[in-house]
């Protein structure tokens, strides 16, 4: 019901910045939350950000103080500012929802397609 693209991704340097964008379209209307995963290689998806309908965010001990997320409910895009970004952060960025069907009774996630992010030293 809800499809993302996602953007921003790229490599730079341990210390530099990089905000990633995800915009939302479809049924934008059903979303309650929305935020970022990440997967390194050979490790498990992780969750790094989210916000709520509420505009309330959970942020990742990994990433507290350095990563902030953020949401345009007009242009329906969700932002991840990064900074300080340390090696560790490399990884494939995936924007996320979540959502709630009233017709179907059913909640449902929605996945961006991914983008990398490499973190040199």
């Amino acid at each position: 019901q809800v499809q993302l693209v996602e953007s921003g991704g790229g490599s730079v340097q341990a210390g530099r910045s990089l905000r990633l964008s995800c915009t939302a379209s479809g049924r934008i209307d059903l979303i309650n939350g929305m935020g970022w995963y990440r997967q390194a290689d050979g490790k498990q998806r992780e969750m790094v950000a989210m916000i709520g309908h509420d505009d309330s965010t959970s942020i990742a001990r990994t990433v507290r103080g350095r990563f902030t997320i953020s949401r345009d409910k007009v242009a329906n895009t969700v932002y991840l500012q990064m900074n300080s970004l340390k090696p560790e952060d490399t990884a494939v960025y995936y924007c996320n929802v979540d959502g709630y069907d009233p017709a179907t009774v059913r909640d449902f996630l929605s996945w961006g397609q991914g983008t990398q992010v490499t973190v040199s030293s």
